[in-house]
Protein backbone atom coordinates (compact mmCIF):
# COMPACT_ATOMS: atom_id res chain seq x y z
CA UNK A 1 0.00 0.00 0.00
CA UNK A 2 1.25 3.48 -1.02
CA UNK A 3 1.47 6.07 1.58
CA UNK A 4 0.38 8.61 -1.24
CA UNK A 5 -1.30 8.90 -4.54
CA UNK A 6 -1.98 10.81 -7.42
CA UNK A 7 -4.75 13.06 -8.04
CA UNK A 8 -5.42 14.04 -11.67
CA UNK A 9 -9.21 16.03 -11.71
CA UNK A 10 -10.55 16.59 -14.88
CA UNK A 11 -10.05 20.37 -15.53
CA UNK A 12 -7.05 20.35 -12.68
CA UNK A 13 -3.48 19.37 -12.66
CA UNK A 14 -1.74 16.19 -11.21
CA UNK A 15 -1.02 16.55 -7.34
CA UNK A 16 0.48 13.95 -4.99
CA UNK A 17 -1.78 14.18 -1.98
CA UNK A 18 -1.94 11.05 1.30
CA UNK A 19 -3.85 8.82 0.89
CA UNK A 20 -6.85 8.07 3.31
CA UNK A 21 -8.16 4.95 1.77
CA UNK A 22 -6.93 1.32 2.70
CA UNK A 23 -8.10 -1.67 0.22
CA UNK A 24 -9.12 -4.41 1.65
CA UNK A 25 -9.20 -7.86 0.35
CA UNK A 26 -12.24 -8.84 2.11
CA UNK A 27 -10.78 -12.44 2.64
CA UNK A 28 -10.30 -12.10 6.18
CA UNK A 29 -14.17 -11.46 6.99
CA UNK A 30 -13.58 -12.23 10.88
CA UNK A 31 -16.48 -10.00 11.66
CA UNK A 32 -16.91 -7.51 9.11
CA UNK A 33 -14.85 -4.46 7.59
CA UNK A 34 -11.48 -4.29 9.50
CA UNK A 35 -10.73 -2.08 12.37
CA UNK A 36 -9.26 1.04 11.60
CA UNK A 37 -9.16 3.01 14.68
CA UNK A 38 -5.20 3.40 14.07
CA UNK A 39 -4.14 4.78 10.96
CA UNK A 40 -6.36 4.66 7.68
CA UNK A 41 -10.54 5.41 8.47
CA UNK A 42 -11.66 4.80 5.39
CA UNK A 43 -11.95 1.60 3.26
CA UNK A 44 -12.28 0.28 -0.31
CA UNK A 45 -14.30 -2.88 -0.22
CA UNK A 46 -13.79 -5.53 -3.11
CA UNK A 47 -17.30 -4.88 -4.54
CA UNK A 48 -18.37 -8.53 -4.39
CA UNK A 49 -18.32 -8.22 -0.45
CA UNK A 50 -20.51 -5.31 -0.90
CA UNK A 51 -23.18 -6.97 -2.61
CA UNK A 52 -23.18 -9.59 0.31
CA UNK A 53 -23.27 -6.83 3.17
CA UNK A 54 -24.31 -3.58 2.18
CA UNK A 55 -27.51 -3.70 3.97
CA UNK A 56 -25.60 -4.75 7.38
CA UNK A 57 -26.17 -1.76 9.75
CA UNK A 58 -22.30 -1.55 10.89
CA UNK A 59 -21.60 -1.18 6.95
CA UNK A 60 -24.66 1.33 6.29
CA UNK A 61 -23.52 3.43 9.85
CA UNK A 62 -19.69 3.81 7.91
CA UNK A 63 -20.88 4.46 4.67
CA UNK A 64 -23.64 7.42 5.39
CA UNK A 65 -19.88 8.97 7.76
CA UNK A 66 -18.11 8.47 4.32
CA UNK A 67 -15.81 5.76 5.13
CA UNK A 68 -16.35 3.01 2.43
CA UNK A 69 -16.27 3.35 -1.74
CA UNK A 70 -15.67 -0.11 -3.21
CA UNK A 71 -12.94 -1.65 -5.94
CA UNK A 72 -14.20 -3.86 -8.80
CA UNK A 73 -11.80 -6.81 -9.58
CA UNK A 74 -11.06 -6.77 -13.08
CA UNK A 75 -13.23 -10.05 -14.05
CA UNK A 76 -16.27 -7.88 -12.38
CA UNK A 77 -19.32 -7.84 -14.68
CA UNK A 78 -20.54 -4.23 -13.56
CA UNK A 79 -23.16 -4.05 -16.54
CA UNK A 80 -24.31 -6.69 -14.37
CA UNK A 81 -25.07 -5.10 -11.61
CA UNK A 82 -25.78 -1.32 -13.05
CA UNK A 83 -28.89 -1.09 -10.16
CA UNK A 84 -26.17 -1.97 -7.37
CA UNK A 85 -23.45 0.89 -8.86
CA UNK A 86 -26.58 3.35 -9.71
CA UNK A 87 -27.08 3.17 -6.28
CA UNK A 88 -23.75 3.41 -5.19
CA UNK A 89 -23.52 6.76 -7.10
CA UNK A 90 -24.77 8.12 -4.24
CA UNK A 91 -23.16 6.33 -1.53
CA UNK A 92 -19.59 5.74 -2.39
CA UNK A 93 -17.09 8.85 -2.55
CA UNK A 94 -14.14 6.51 -4.06
CA UNK A 95 -14.37 3.36 -6.33
CA UNK A 96 -11.05 1.52 -7.50
CA UNK A 97 -10.52 -0.83 -10.44
CA UNK A 98 -7.65 -3.15 -9.53
CA UNK A 99 -5.21 -4.19 -11.91
CA UNK A 100 -4.14 -7.67 -10.88
CA UNK A 101 -0.43 -7.81 -13.04
CA UNK A 102 0.62 -4.44 -15.28
CA UNK A 103 -0.74 -6.24 -18.39
CA UNK A 104 -3.93 -7.13 -17.66
CA UNK A 105 -6.27 -3.95 -19.22
CA UNK A 106 -9.75 -5.19 -18.49
CA UNK A 107 -9.82 -1.53 -15.64
CA UNK A 108 -9.20 0.59 -18.12
CA UNK A 109 -12.85 -0.71 -19.49
CA UNK A 110 -14.04 -0.45 -16.11
CA UNK A 111 -13.00 2.89 -15.89
CA UNK A 112 -14.76 4.15 -18.54
CA UNK A 113 -17.87 2.17 -18.68
CA UNK A 114 -18.16 4.33 -14.80
CA UNK A 115 -17.27 7.61 -16.68
CA UNK A 116 -19.35 7.07 -20.19
CA UNK A 117 -22.47 4.50 -19.17
CA UNK A 118 -22.97 5.20 -15.66
CA UNK A 119 -22.08 8.75 -16.08
CA UNK A 120 -20.05 8.57 -12.47
CA UNK A 121 -18.75 11.89 -10.92
CA UNK A 122 -16.98 10.87 -8.23
CA UNK A 123 -12.92 9.46 -7.99
CA UNK A 124 -12.14 6.63 -9.77
CA UNK A 125 -8.85 4.98 -8.26
CA UNK A 126 -6.33 2.98 -10.08
CA UNK A 127 -5.40 0.22 -7.29
CA UNK A 128 -2.83 -2.92 -7.77
CA UNK A 129 0.18 -3.20 -10.19
CA UNK A 130 -0.39 0.26 -11.08
CA UNK A 131 2.86 1.48 -13.37
CA UNK A 132 3.65 4.76 -14.59
CA UNK A 133 3.25 3.28 -18.02
CA UNK A 134 -0.10 3.29 -17.35
CA UNK A 135 -1.19 6.86 -15.94
CA UNK A 136 -1.69 8.32 -19.37
CA UNK A 137 -3.76 5.99 -20.89
CA UNK A 138 -6.06 5.84 -17.39
CA UNK A 139 -6.52 9.60 -17.35
CA UNK A 140 -7.41 9.44 -21.13
CA UNK A 141 -10.03 6.46 -19.90
CA UNK A 142 -11.67 7.96 -16.96
CA UNK A 143 -8.96 7.53 -13.70
CA UNK A 144 -8.14 10.66 -12.18
CA UNK A 145 -6.53 9.39 -8.86
CA UNK A 146 -3.82 6.62 -9.24
CA UNK A 147 -2.26 4.77 -6.09
CA UNK A 148 0.80 3.32 -7.85
CA UNK A 149 2.49 0.40 -6.82
CA UNK A 150 5.09 0.97 -4.10
CA UNK A 151 8.15 0.55 -6.20
CA UNK A 152 7.20 3.24 -8.36
CA UNK A 153 8.88 6.49 -8.50
CA UNK A 154 6.12 9.11 -7.46
CA UNK A 155 7.81 12.01 -8.78
CA UNK A 156 8.64 11.11 -12.51
CA UNK A 157 5.30 9.78 -12.16
CA UNK A 158 3.53 13.26 -11.89
CA UNK A 159 6.05 14.36 -14.81
CA UNK A 160 3.97 11.91 -17.06
CA UNK A 161 1.11 14.09 -17.57
CA UNK A 162 2.85 16.54 -19.32
CA UNK A 163 4.86 14.67 -22.24
CA UNK A 164 2.48 15.57 -25.01
CA UNK A 165 0.81 18.25 -25.92
CA UNK A 166 -0.89 16.98 -28.54
CA UNK A 167 -3.97 14.19 -28.08
CA UNK A 168 -5.43 12.70 -31.39
CA UNK A 169 -8.30 10.22 -29.61
CA UNK A 170 -11.02 10.51 -27.75
CA UNK A 171 -10.57 11.14 -24.30
CA UNK A 172 -12.75 11.48 -21.28
CA UNK A 173 -10.87 15.03 -20.68
CA UNK A 174 -11.98 16.01 -23.42
CA UNK A 175 -8.27 16.83 -24.29
CA UNK A 176 -8.58 16.25 -28.35
CA UNK A 177 -6.41 18.07 -30.46
CA UNK A 178 -7.53 18.98 -34.11
CA UNK A 179 -4.66 18.75 -36.50
CA UNK A 180 -5.17 20.77 -39.34
CA UNK A 181 -4.95 19.22 -42.87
Amino acid sequence: MNKHIIRFPKDGQPTLLDNEWQVWDGERDEGGIPDLEHGFHKVLVPFHWWITHHKNADVITRVNKGEIGVWFAADDDILKHADIIEEGKHLWPVVGAHFPIFRDGRSFSTAALLRDRFQWQGEVRAIGDVLIDQLLQGARVGFDAFELRPDQDQELALKQFNLFSVTTQNSWRGKRSLLSA
